[in-house]
């Protein structure tokens, strides 16, 4: 339902999720002068390179998509506190293999890297989802109590 808090904890997540799709993550600038390259979840891009990065693409895609599915699960609670609990779980994926493309396209192409603001839009998400998940834990257990009192 639209007026349960979760659903709009989770829909938070989601616009976030997408938020971060759509924009730079990330730049980095060599030392030798040369072209700033940008780095979005699908690409490396600069005006003389073009190189994909398809994982942190794809693990966020499959999040955003989870996140957004999981608005609909409102009469299955304990489905959509498994979902809201893999969608963490692949946000916490999604920063370790961003730290590790950072760091090493920063070394291979010996450049210094700086992260967009947009790469917190993640951690947010993770937030809401964990407050989602609190919620829909909260309506369980109210449910179970209500069902013991019957």
């Amino acid at each position: 339902m639209i007026q349960r808090i979760q659903t709009l904890y989770l829909f938070a997540a989601f616009v976030l999720c997408l938020g971060c799709l759509c924009t730079p993550i990330a730049h980095f600038m060599p030392s030798d002068g040369g072209y700033m390259v940008n780095m979005y979840n699908l690409w490396f891009v600069s005006e003389d390179m073009f190189r994909y990065c398809f994982v942190l693409f794809g693990i966020l895609v499959i999040a955003t998509a989870a996140a957004f599915i999981d608005i609909w699960l409102y009469k299955r609670r304990a489905l959509q506190m498994r979902i809201a609990t893999f969608c963490m779980i692949l946000l916490v994926a999604w920063y370790i293999i961003y730290g590790i493309y950072c760091y090493t396209f920063s070394a291979e192409m010996q450049a210094s890297w700086r992260p967009h603001w947009t790469a917190a839009l993640p951690f947010a998400a993770f937030i809401l989802l964990y407050l989602a998940f609190r919620g829909i834990l909260k309506d369980e257990m109210l449910v179970r109590s209500l069902d013991r009192l019957r």
